[in-house]
């Protein structure tokens, strides 16, 4: 009979219980505070866009700006280079000397006085 015999069986271990754990079901939903996470992320990205999207649009506006400018010195320009080249002309020339006082050669000038 000695040969039938069965060792002895071991039970399991009682399982040590943490102090302060639950044993029913966890009161956090973690889906819903994965959304929130999920939606305070998106809201960050959005806002580090916010500053570079503003200074674009300022830009585009300082661009749009300095082009009208561009465009106005442009055309002053081809004013003044008119100007310049029609200096050299005789007519225009003699109003010139005629409106700073010059009188032509041959020609007797006349001063008046007392004509407010």
């Amino acid at each position: 009979m000695a040969s039938n015999r069965r060792p002895p069986q071991r039970r399991p271990a009682a399982r040590k219980r943490r102090p302060g754990a639950r044993s029913g079901a966890s009161r956090i939903k973690w889906d819903r505070v994965g959304r929130i996470a999920l939606v305070l992320v998106l809201f960050a990205v959005a806002f580090s866009y916010l500053n570079p999207a503003i200074d674009l649009f300022k830009t585009y506006q300082a661009t749009s700006a300095a082009k009208a400018e561009f465009h106005e010195l442009l055309r002053e320009n081809k004013r003044l280079h008119k100007a310049v080249q029609s200096a050299d002309h005789p007519p225009v020339v003699e109003g010139e000397a005629r409106r700073q006082g010059m009188v032509a050669a041959g020609e007797t000038p006349f001063v008046l006085h007392g004509l407010n």
